[in-house]
């Protein structure tokens, strides 16, 4: 089990590149499974457990309370597991072959209005040192980029490019790509580099976002900033920096930006992942149609 283990980790982080934070939760899962299988059917190698041995496993899951998206989520990592046992030969069938997910609820995540995103922008218009300088800055940068939590807070000295006014943004599966930087933000830039330069430690050298003590910002504080932000002006209850890439996605669309220029912007490997923000546009679509309509004429 351990060798299998060992080398699914080397082609999760060689092969698929996938970040150290995400082969982590593959393992946990992959491990999970290993554990129940050896307690209750006596076996320490999972490479041969059969389909009904997983679906005990997933019942127990159940029955514990573990919602049906996590459990979703980790038969995902098992059934990764063995495809990578299958490419490697070790296995001729995987015995998740014919295995449907269970249903989940679909959750509509509900983007900040331009109201709520023009309330607290404003709110931040007179910043004044280090902390204020670098929190505007990360506000308007996850609204007028959409770039990810991750991909933020990995964003280096070097990949800012204001003569161009681009950052190299790395993505999912270590994917870089090109995002713009609208004038707007380009004052605030300069302002933050400016102060930055000022810090009395810099550890984190060449990370272009630290803390106040000089070191690389980790994603627990870029959600409690984010949220305690947008709890001034905003109701809803997921208040993150995810949210912050939805009403950048859903915004650009309501104002007329085609789905194939906002797919390249947010990095998306395939138009399906998203078509999630369409749902958001539906209202303004209604309002286009009921107005542009010669049907809907008095």
């Amino acid at each position: 089990m351990i060798t299998s283990v060992n080398a699914f980790r080397d082609y999760l982080e060689k092969e698929k590149k996938y970040s150290l934070h995400t082969v982590n939760a593959y393992l946990k899962d992959v491990e999970s499974f290993s554990a129940y299988n050896q307690t209750y059917f006596d076996q320490v190698v999972i490479d041969q457990a059969n389909y009904s041995q997983i679906r005990s496993w997933i019942v127990s899951l159940v029955d514990a309370g573990v919602t049906n998206v996590s459990v979703n989520r980790k038969v995902a990592s098992l059934k990764a597991f063995y495809k990578f046992l299958l490419k490697s030969k070790q296995i001729t069938v995987s015995p998740l072959l014919k295995h449907k997910a269970l249903k989940t609820a679909k959750t509509i995540q509900i983007p900040f209005s331009e109201k709520e995103m023009t309330s607290v922008l404003s709110q931040m218009n007179a910043v004044s040192g280090f902390e204020e300088v670098r929190n505007k800055l990360i506000v308007d940068l996850f609204y007028t980029t959409g770039i990810r939590r991750a991909e933020l807070i990995h964003l280096k000295v070097s990949d800012i490019d204001l003569a161009k006014a681009v950052i190299k943004v790395v993505g999912k599966r270590n994917k870089e790509r090109l995002v713009p930087v609208l004038p707007v933000l380009m004052d605030q830039f300069v302002v933050y580099a400016r102060e930055r330069a000022e810090l009395e430690k810099n550890i984190d050298l060449g990370y272009f976002f630290l803390t106040k003590k000089g070191v690389k910002l980790n994603e627990t504080f870029v959600y409690r900033l984010i949220n305690s932000y947008f709890s001034t002006v905003s109701e809803k209850v997921k208040k993150s920096p995810h949210i912050l890439r939805h009403t950048f996605a859903t915004h650009l669309l309501n104002n007329g930006a085609d789905l194939n220029s906002v797919k390249e912007l947010l990095g998306h490997s395939s138009l399906a992942s998203t078509q999630v923000y369409t749902h958001n546009s539906l209202a303004e679509l209604k309002k286009v149609h009921g107005a542009a309509h010669p049907r809907n004429k008095p």
